[in-house]
Parts: structure tokens; sequence; C-alpha cells
């Protein structure tokens, strides 16, 4: 905020006594105004922590929950990218744009993904009204043509969305072992292995353990907002072995017993009500005593390493709140830990997978009981991409129906919170039952800093937050509840909650195939509640058809409202750019990359999937024999890599990590330079078809080999195209995570999309030419 007050007198001399200006202001806010660590955690069930029953221990958790309150409703929207907008902004999902991931954009306002100027983010807010803002961890809000290293960077945590710093990854998940980070807009080099002792989630820590410490020295009397997001307990679940074993032998009874001994426990610790009924098992789940007793441990051990995951972020998170106790600022302030942006995940399909892409490829029926067994010691470890069974999901839900995806069922959408603030919390070790809503963060937030809610925002005039505070209830258990009326929506998935009672129909399953028809919107059946009805257990539809009635109409109000209309059940349309209406970041035919770009997302790269295409590269082979990356796009759970072993030209296609396509060169690449080209020859029918590869170097014929299946739909969710190396999991197994970078010069890579000149030769200037002018 700049001094805007004009001198009544401009003077020659500064010494002039009549020379008087006002001091420069600080801004600042009210006195008295804490500092906020907002902590989300990724895909983790009402059912899982042991704060609220679960077997999956957390002592930070505990530890704060003893100290403050537990939210036993509070409640998220189901799925990620829309809960973290709703949280970061105070508006619903679909207000803002983000009525699914950022992936399946549309151009229908309610599912964007692009956030509107009037609904402006609470970083921002605060950051305008003096807080230092900080967010470490995943940001998955960034329209995906916009998730490049060239941007524009108006979505990105330190561009338009209000935060002064940021350490993390854009997108949906990470390889905790290998992930694609960027501090501000500038990717990061990792510098250590798995090997070595890396992983995501403490090396996120210490970041903001870091920024933390820097900024109470610098700035004492400023506070701070940190946003915590470690993208962790999503799949993969990467965690370090002793972590996993700690929980060896604890899940042999198997996920319908777990059920069971968790909601014991949630009774006894008064999460629950006493009179609660547990929900009926899923049907179309297998039960524990129906799979093949040789199949048991593998699913067990899927549960160990989920649970350690779970365990060892919050380990780390204990850390974060040690640190700000040593400061001695942890009583003034604010924590909201958040266990969860929506349900478990039961993305893992019925078995669980080695590597969750094989979900999104249509390839799980490859992920049978054998090839799982096999790979049972590899479970969370940087070889694995793994995720457990639907079995564990609906567990780690206990005691609710369904899971991730079904915003209709409270599995999809409760999620256990804890507050902490002694300065502004009398209560220790209560347990708060008011409904609350993740877009309630933002106004409790304001209300604790006391700042009004913004009306103009960088010009923009601001529309009304739409969540409520929570401040009301945090030294009033028995305060009436204030948000008394909230819709949920997701892939079609429905649901009101209404003064205690809801109405909801469950219309996809999170783990049917993306393909999958889906029945008439008109034709879903729905459910209803009563406001006695703890976990939706009792279904009154047929007893109370005027109140379903009521609800239902009350959600179609909602909808109108909120810009949830119209309802969009489709993926695989969603998914493709062109059905979808979403703009693209590269269109044509052709792509020209350059030495030095790397981690470019798949959004960001031609689509050579399920097509003929071709690779072709200008190096500069030095005399001591080519060795290393020319480029690579994906990871070793899938994707493809040209390069140079051993001096010859070599070419690998990772079909999944089920298994690895070679072609290579017979001869040595001779020194000086020279264009290196691959072409593939799809052999169509349909996608994820497979083809043949054949290599040339200066328009001779030096390599042939048959890929028998290709990738259909992803290759990584977040290992991208570089070019020169290939930073993270290594797609060929002929080289390593690190030192793999090509060892001459890189002078331009084309990817072309059916382009085979006979003569297997392309001009680079004419290339070059070619890419300039249609810029």
């Amino acid at each position: 905020m700049a001094n805007t007050i004009r001198a009544d007198l401009i003077t020659y001399d500064a010494k002039d006594p009549d020379s008087k200006f006002p001091p420069i202001p600080r801004v600042r806010p009210p006195k008295g105004a804490p500092n906020v660590l907002v902590i989300l955690i990724d895909d983790v069930g009402f059912g899982a922590s042991s704060t609220f029953g679960g077997p999956c221990q957390t002592p930070a958790l505990e530890r704060l929950a003893q100290g403050g309150l537990r939210y036993t409703r509070f409640h998220t929207t189901a799925l990620c990218s829309p809960t973290r907008q709703a949280l970061l902004t105070g508006r619903n999902h679909h207000s803002v744009g983000m009525g699914g991931i950022t992936e399946i954009a549309t151009g229908a306002p309610g599912y964007s993904s692009v956030r509107p100027n009037s609904k402006a983010p609470l970083a921002m807010t605060l950051k305008l009204n003096g807080y230092s803002t900080a967010h470490f961890g995943k940001c998955h809000e960034v329209p995906v043509w916009q998730t490049s290293p060239a941007g524009p960077f108006d979505a990105w945590p330190t561009g338009g969305n209000g935060f002064e710093y940021f350490y993390g990854f854009i997108g949906g998940e990470a390889n905790q072992w290998y992930p694609t980070l960027y501090e501000g807009t500038t990717p990061v080099e990792i510098e250590r292995t798995p090997e070595e002792g890396y992983h995501f989630v403490p090396d996120m820590t210490d970041k903001t353990i870091k920024w933390i410490g820097q900024q109470k020295a610098l700035m004492p009397e400023k506070p701070f907002f940190v946003y915590f997001a470690p993208g962790a307990t999503h799949a993969p679940h990467h965690v370090p072995k002793e972590w996993a074993d700690k929980y060896k032998g604890q899940f042999d009874q198997g996920y319908d017993k777990l059920r069971e001994q968790t909601f014991a426990r949630q009774k006894q610790l008064g999460v629950i009500p006493a009179d609660a009924k547990l929900t009926a098992p899923n049907a179309e789940v297998p039960r524990w005593e129906e799979v093949p007793e040789d199949f048991k441990p593998v699913l067990a051990r899927e549960m160990e390493v989920y649970a350690g995951f779970l365990e060892y972020t919050d380990h780390h998170v204990g850390r974060l709140i040690d640190a700000l106790e040593n400061l001695e600022i942890l009583d003034d302030t604010l924590v909201y830990y958040i266990v969860g942006d929506n349900g478990a995940s039961a993305e893992g399909g019925i078995n669980g997978c080695y590597n969750e892409m094989s979900y999104f490829n249509g390839l799980q029926d490859l992920e049978t009981p054998e090839y799982l067994t096999a790979r049972i010691e590899k479970f969370g470890g940087p070889q694995s991409y793994n995720h457990f069974a639907v079995g564990w999901a609906l567990a780690m839900c206990t005691p609710y129906q369904w899971t991730k995806q079904v915003a209709s069922h409270w599995g999809g959408t409760r999620n256990g919170t804890v507050i902490h603030w002694p300065n502004g919390i009398r209560a220790k070790g209560e347990i708060r039952h008011q409904f609350a809503h993740v877009i309630d963060v933002a106004p409790t937030i304001l209300e604790a800093a006391r700042l009004p809610h913004p009306e103009s925002v960088n010009g923009f005039q601001q529309e009304a937050i739409e969540g409520k505070s929570m401040l009301y209830s945090f030294n009033d258990a028995d305060a009436p509840e204030r948000h008394t009326t909230q819709y949920f929506e997701m892939f079609g998935n429905r649901g009101l909650y209404h003064n205690g009672w809801t109405a909801v129909t469950k219309h996809r399953t999170p783990w049917a195939p993306q393909d999958a028809k889906m029945p008439a919107l008109d034709d879903d059946k729905w459910e209803l509640y009563s406001d006695k009805d703890w976990t939706q257990a009792n279904d009154l539809a047929k007893e109370m058809p005027e109140k379903l009635y009521e609800l239902q109409r009350q959600w179609l109000i909602e909808a109108t409202r909120y810009n949830v209309l119209p309802l969009d059940d489709r993926l695989t349309e969603k998914m493709n750019p062109d059905t979808a209406g979403r703009p693209i970041l590269i269109s044509g035919d052709e792509q020209l990359l350059f030495s030095g770009m790397g981690r470019l997302l798949e959004n960001n790269v031609l689509s050579i999937k399920n097509k003929s295409h071709s690779v072709t590269a200008e190096i500069v082979v030095p005399d001591k024999g080519a060795e290393g990356v020319i480029i690579s796009q994906g990871a070793n759970i899938g994707g493809w890599s040209l390069y140079a072993k051993d001096g010859r030209l070599k070419y690998c296609y990772n079909w999944g990590g089920f298994k690895n396509f070679f072609v290579e060169s017979a001869q040595r690449l001779p020194s000086g330079q020279h264009q290196v080209r691959m072409e593939f020859d799809y052999a169509g029918g349909g996608m994820g078809k497979g083809g043949t590869s054949t290599l040339y170097v200066d328009g001779q014929k030096v390599g042939e080999g048959k890929v028998d299946a290709t990738l259909a739909i992803v290759f990584s969710a977040d290992d991208g195209c570089d070019v020169g190396e290939d930073s993270g999991a290594p797609v060929s197994p002929d080289y390593g995570p690190v030192g793999n970078a090509f060892n001459g010069e890189i002078r331009g890579v084309r990817l072309s999309i059916a382009d085979d000149p006979d003569n297997h030769l392309i001009d680079p200037k004419e290339a070059i030419r070619a890419a300039i002018g249609r810029q």
C-alpha cells in the first residue's frame, strides 16, 4: 500500500522546516491477528487416523486434538482440486469453476477450472492486509494449459493466488521419491536419490520450517499464513520400508473386520454417537473370506504401506508443530489440520495395483494377483507406483458408505478435522459436532484475524464468500450450527444437507471403467436419511417421499445458484480437450523443443499416443562417443526415451512398467553433428495398440523393432518430458535417475505426428522456420 497523501508544500531543500512528509505506512492486520497454519492431507477417509478411531497412528494430530478441538462433521467436496479451490477461496467449488479436477475442465462456467477474479483467494486477501504467505506441497488448481514453465502464472500460488513463496508440485499427485518440483515458478533440481535418503514429505517440511524461522527472524511482528499440503497420502503410496514394517501383521484380519474394530473405537472416543449404526458392507466388493488365501498377504501389505505412509506424514507434521513450539509461537497460531481433501481413494481397483496409471490406461486387468504377489516386497519403494484395494478404501471411510469421488455419501466427503489455537480456544481436548464445510475455513480465518470480508481485491469487486465462520463453535460446544444447508456434486453423484437431513444419489462408481455406460441422470435412485441418522444407514425414501421431494427440490435450487448445471457425468470426453472445449497449449502436428527444456507435463507436449509419429533430434556427438538421454517422456511406470547407450542410438518404450520394448542401432554414432530420428508406425485398430519403431541416423536406417502395445491415455501423472536428460524416475532400465544427461550437444528436437519424409531426413532450418511462422 503506497503513501498517497499529497503534501501541501514541496520545498526546495529537505532541511527546510516547512518540508514535512508523513512516514511511509506499513500494512499490518489488526493487533492480535494470529499466525495461521492450514494442513491438508490428501485422500484420507474419516476412519483412517487413530485420532478418529482408525488404525493409522497419528500422534501429532492427537497432540493437537488434546490441546484443541476435534470436529466430527467437517466436510469436503469428494475430490482434490474442487476441495482445494473451495478451501482457498471460501466459495463452493462450482462457484469458482472447479466442478472436477483441472484435467477434465470444460467450457461450462462451473467446470472450467478458471477462478473468476471476483472471487479472490484467501491468501491474496491476507497478503494485502499484512500477512506473510507461503504454500508448500500440492497445487492442483492451475488450469492444465497454464502448467508449463512458460506460464502464464495467474493461477499459480505465487502468481495470482496470493502466496509470496511456493515450494511444491503442480498437479494431482507426485512421485514422492522423484517429484517434479517448483520453487515459485522455477523448476527445482533434486540433488539426492531415494537411496541417499530423499523423500518429498521431509523435504517440504524442512523448507516450511526454514521459511517460518526466517519470516519470524526478519518480521517477528508480522503474522504468517502457511498452507501445508503434502500430497500424501494420495497414491502412489511411497514410504520408507521401516515405516510400513511397523504395521506388519496388523491387517491380517482383513478389511471387513477392520471396519468393525474401527467402528468400536470411534464410539469409545465419542467421535460418533453410541447409537450410531455401521453401514452395510459394499456389495460390489468381495468379502475378506472370499479372497484367496495366497492373495491375502498382498492385500495386507498394501494396507501396511498405506498406514505407514499416513503415520510418516503425520510424523513430519509433528516436526513442524515442534518448530512452532520452539519458536514460542504455537499458542498464537491458529492450526487447521484437515485429515483428507476427500474420502479414501478407491481408484486402486478390487485388487489394488502396483502402478496406479494402469487404472487410467485401462490396464488394471493386468494387475493380477500373480503379478502383484511377485512385487510385494517393492510396494512403497522407488520402483513402485502403488495403490491399495477398494476394500481398504471402504474401511478407511468407516462408518460411512462409499469413498472419494462419491459426493453423495459421507464416505466421500466427511473428513476428521482438528483445530488448535490456545490463545483463541479455551477448551482443551473437546469434541465439536456442528456441521461444517471446507468453504468455512476462509471466513473463520478472517474472523480470527478480525478482518472484514473483502469488497474489492486488486481492483475487482468481490462476490460474497459463501462459507460460514466456525469461530462461534470454538468456545461453545452447544452452539446451534450456522451452516445449515450444503449441496454436494461430483461426476453426477449428488447430495443435499439441510437442517440435519440428507437426500443423496450415487450415480458413478469410482472403480468402474472410465468408459463405463452411465444410467440417465433422472434414473438415479435417491435415498433419504433423517437428522438422527449419523451414518446414513437407514434409507427413508420410501417411507417419506414428500420429505425426499422437498430436499431434491432444494438441491436443484442450490445447483442453479452455484453453477452446478449442466450436470456432466462424462469422463472419456472430458479427458480430450477437443471434446471438452478447453484450450490446449500445443496445437498442430509438430512441436519444436530445445536443450534444457524439461518437466513438461503431458498437457504441455504434443500428444503422440495412438498415432504414427516421429522424433527427430540434431545432436553433436563428442569424440569419446555418445552417451545419455536425448529426449524422454514419462517415468519407470510408463513412457519412452531416445538415448545413447555405449555409443549406440537406442529407443525404449516402457509399456506401463509391464514390459520394455527396445530398438538399438547396429553401429556406434560417429563423432560430430548428426540428425537422429525415431519413426513410429502405429498399427491402428483402436487405442493402445502396437507398432514398429525404426531408427535413422542422417536419413539412413540403423535399427528396427516391434512395440507390441502402447499406453492409450497417460504415461505419468507427474514425470514429464525432458530434453537432454531424464529427470525423476527413469523410463529405461539402461540408465539411472541421476547422471543420465546427454554428454554432447542437442541443438533441437522435433516431435511430429504422421510426418514421414521419404528420405527420413528433415532440414532443421526449415523446421525452425516453420515453427516460428506459426507463433
